[in-house]
């Protein structure tokens, strides 16, 4: 197996992890993987009226994980939630947010809420 098919494999384990993590903090998934011309965006989640758009992360430290997200892809994922905003109204209407979900290499998550700004 090459090199990039196991990072693949180990993004898309991450993002499993993540994604039951969160649901057990009480989040409603509402897209995976969403896929826009701007960009895209690995998880799409929501808890009450807050919407969050989640980068999921997968390095050997939280703060590598972190580190991670340049402000570039900040930038293409903050563009493919506009994408994701035209169409969904309660998003638009109440609070969304830009989250990061660190898995480090224990596998323990770590949930950062408005780990960064997005463009409004």
């Amino acid at each position: 197996m090459n090199k990039r098919t196991k990072a693949e494999k180990r993004g898309r384990f991450a993002e499993y992890i993540a994604l039951w993590y969160l649901r057990f903090k009480g989040y409603r998934l509402l897209a995976h993987r969403f896929k826009s011309p701007m960009g895209e965006i690995d998880l799409i989640m929501r808890k009450g009226d807050t919407t969050a758009f989640i980068e999921v992360k997968a390095r050997s430290t939280v703060d590598a994980a972190i580190l991670s997200v340049t402000p570039m892809q900040a930038r293409r994922i903050s563009r493919a939630a506009s994408a994701w905003l035209l169409k969904d109204h309660k998003a638009t209407h109440g609070v969304y947010r830009f989250d990061i979900v660190a898995i480090p290499s224990n596998l323990r998550p770590h949930h950062i809420i408005n780990a960064f700004e997005g463009e409004r």
